[in-house]
């Protein structure tokens, strides 16, 4: 059988389980998983490799209406993946009882990509199997998917499904990677995105969206084999500050042994984490600290 090799985006609204759907193809914990929507915030590349092939899978940010500039850089993200792969995943809610206008955005802009598409309806074990169908129906009309596929991304068994189905579709090719590498993420954003992850999952919902995350040192002590990471905490209200460090520092704390643990095991070395609170207003508006935190604007 021949070799066959591409890369995937995996596209969606805010919350559909693009990152869990993306950690379960891969086995790894390389995107960040949250309960709540637009947890993603780059476009994350993850490289799946076998004997057949070389999947290149990239997760990005929600299609949402953007509400500030750090938004409009993560649906301009999001989009610009169609560019050069050779397979997108579109991930739906089966809750949904009609295509919505976020889902209808999405599926202009495949008609305008031309690339092929598979649709994934997520989430099937929180509805009745007939209700499935109608949805099926209504994006079979609305686009000339090559395959819908009914899953729950919770689900071990949705693995070997995607991945047969992927690789029918996957044009031949050759590696694009080594076979040993998972990401092409630096270290620095991937311990970045960790953090982030644990501030998401601990914090009330008010406060996640106003943070950001930069590793300002990220060192390598070959002689202990520890890592040294430091990282500033961006929030945009003096308030959140108080509820990002917690009573007595318990949140902060926890948030520093939950994002080391999974460092620890990410990069199979000891790491020494640091963390600092600061206020920045309104950030998210601010081109300055938009590029300091690694979301570039073009």
């Amino acid at each position: 059988m021949a070799f066959k090799s591409g890369f995937i985006t995996i596209i969606g609204r805010p919350n559909v389980g693009k990152s869990t759907l993306l950690n379960l193809l891969t086995g790894e914990k390389i995107a960040i998983i949250s309960d709540k929507p637009q947890t993603t915030r780059h476009t994350i590349r993850t490289i799946l490799t076998s004997e057949e092939y070389q999947m290149v899978f990239v997760d990005t940010p929600g299609i949402h209406k953007p509400k500030n500039k750090l938004g409009e850089y993560m649906v301009q993200e999001a989009f610009g993946t169609f560019d050069g792969v050779d397979l997108i995943l579109f991930m739906v809610d089966a809750r949904d009882t009609k295509i919505g206008p976020g889902d209808s955005r999405i599926i202009g802009e495949l008609k305008k990509a031309g690339v092929p598409a598979i649709l994934l309806i997520n989430k099937i074990d929180m509805v009745e199997k007939t209700s499935i169908l109608s949805l099926i129906a209504q994006y079979s009309d609305a686009y000339d998917f090559e395959e819908i596929i009914p899953i729950s991304a919770l689900d071990s068994s949705t693995k070997d499904l995607i991945l047969n189905t992927i690789q029918k579709v996957l044009p031949e090719g050759e590696m694009y990677y080594p076979e040993d590498m998972l990401t092409d993420q630096q270290e620095k954003v991937l311990a970045q995105e960790l953090i982030r992850e644990k501030l998401l999952n601990l914090l009330s919902d008010e406060v996640p969206h106003g943070i950001g995350v930069e590793v300002i040192r990220f060192k390598e002590r070959d002689d202990k084999g520890i890592i040294e990471i430091d990282a500033n905490i961006y929030c945009e209200r003096e308030s959140h500050k108080g509820i990002v460090i917690g009573r007595e520092g318990r949140i902060l704390k926890r948030v520093g042994t939950l994002a080391r643990q999974d460092m620890e095991r990410l990069f199979g070395s000891k790491v020494f984490l640091q963390l600092w609170v600061k206020v920045k207003d309104d950030w998210r508006n601010s081109d300055f600290m938009l590029n300091e935190l690694g979301y570039k604007k073009e």
